[in-house]
């Protein structure tokens, strides 16, 4: 008789594996001797043991869905309870319960994912959504907002689903959102078409008045008109761009033909003024040989006799006016500024007041001197230090009187 641990043969024959229950008869052999009957079973037993190992390794080393696992495991467990092998079958059950407890905590770790994922995507959406209806509440800017809404559709498409209700509810605030920017896209261009006739309209003033000066002689207060109104233009906004078009086409023209007709008037005048002009030119060079100037009286009295000439003269082409006129007004402020020095110098007040702040300062120079002497004599540091500050500040100040009254010498 056979001493197999996990079976034995009958001598009719009969298999059987041994059990913690007890032995169970697995088969019948008679055709050998007993060990090629255990040799058999024990292949089964192997057979068998090796589908765990797989499903084991399927369980462990891919990501099997755990309601497979379970269909495997169950099939498995039927298979060894029902066995028509030699072997330890319990191990075999001890190692599907131990895979058993895995795939439970699996499914926990499916579920959480699941959770998780679910969440993630609640939070997607429901930052589309918040995003959604602050650009319909705030954006005015309608072709980025527009497009920011079409692609936050598609970010909603692209996200993992959540639950039905809370799907349900956060679609339908977003499709509310878009609704309410439509709206206030589409009542802002009302607005705005409403808003285009009135600058048209007002436009349309505009040109009309600028039309009925296109014609003006009276150079000076038509230019200053055709400027307010181009202020006027430019503050009110703008029409629809065929408008604009046509009725800047219509302003521009009258500008023109009123700015071109003085412009060929003041050229005309302009070349009969230019022997004028030859005059200033002479009568500027003269003034500028004033300069510098050494005696006031002379100075002022030629340049009074060149300006007297110049009066005479009469008017210069526009574009020579403005350097003519600039170089006499120099000449005549550098003779003002001489006038202006001279003046001070010969001051006799401010002369007195300069020497009289000179003799003061000077007598409170003598005094701290002594101050000082008397401090050091009797060696007070304190007041040493305060008479030799106060010095220091009075000669300071006696330096710049002394220059001040040096220039009345």
């Amino acid at each position: 008789m056979s001493t197999d641990p996990w079976g034995r043969v009958d001598d009719d024959g009969t298999v059987y594996v041994r059990t913690a229950e007890g032995e169970r008869a697995v088969g019948s052999w008679q055709a050998g001797e007993p060990e090629e009957a255990l040799a058999y079973f024990h292949r089964k037993y192997d057979e068998l043991a090796g589908q765990v190992q797989l499903l084991e390794q399927r369980v462990r080393g891919t990501d099997l869905a755990p309601a497979q696992a379970e269909a495997g495991i169950t099939k498995l467990r039927e298979a060894v309870a029902d066995a028509h092998a030699v072997g330890d079958l319990a191990a075999l059950t001890a190692r599907l319960d131990g895979l058993t407890e895995l795939v439970a905590q699996r499914r926990e770790e499916v579920k959480a994912a699941r959770e998780q994922a679910r969440a993630e995507a609640r939070a997607v959406k429901e930052r589309i959504v918040g995003e959604a209806e602050r650009i319909a509440e705030e954006t005015t800017h309608w072709k980025s907002g527009g497009e920011r809404l079409r692609q936050l559709v598609e970010e909603w498409k692209a996200a993992d689903r959540i639950d039905r209700a809370t799907e349900a509810t956060l679609w339908k605030r977003l499709s509310a959102a878009r609704t309410a920017f439509a709206k206030r896209r589409k009542a802002y261009f009302a607005g705005l078409d409403e808003q285009r006739e009135g600058v048209r309209a007002e436009k349309e003033r505009i040109v009309a008045e600028a039309e009925s000066l296109a014609g003006s002689t009276d150079w000076g207060p038509t230019a200053a008109v055709y400027r307010d109104l181009m202020q006027q233009w430019k503050n009110a906004g703008r029409a629809s761009r065929e408008a604009e078009d046509e009725l800047w086409a219509r302003f521009k023209a009258a500008q023109d033909q009123f700015f071109q007709a003085r412009s060929a008037v003041f050229a005309e005048r302009d070349a009969s003024l230019a022997a004028n002009a030859v005059v200033k030119e002479e009568l500027l060079a003269e003034a500028e040989k004033i300069l510098p100037v050494t005696d006031v009286r002379t100075a002022r009295a030629a340049l009074r006799s060149i300006l007297e000439r110049w009066e005479a003269a009469g008017p210069v082409p526009r574009d020579q006016r403005d350097r003519l006129e600039g170089g006499l007004r120099r000449v005549d402020e550098t003779v003002r500024k001489a006038e202006d020095a001279e003046w001070k110098r010969s001051n006799p007040e401010a002369r007195a007041r300069a020497q009289s702040t000179v003799d003061q300062l000077r007598t409170s120079i003598e005094q701290l001197e002594k101050r000082l002497d008397k401090a050091q004599a009797a060696g007070r540091a304190k007041d040493v230090k305060e008479a030799e500050e106060a010095l220091t500040a009075r000669r300071s100040w006696l330096a710049e009187a002394e220059r001040t009254l040096a220039e009345f010498s």
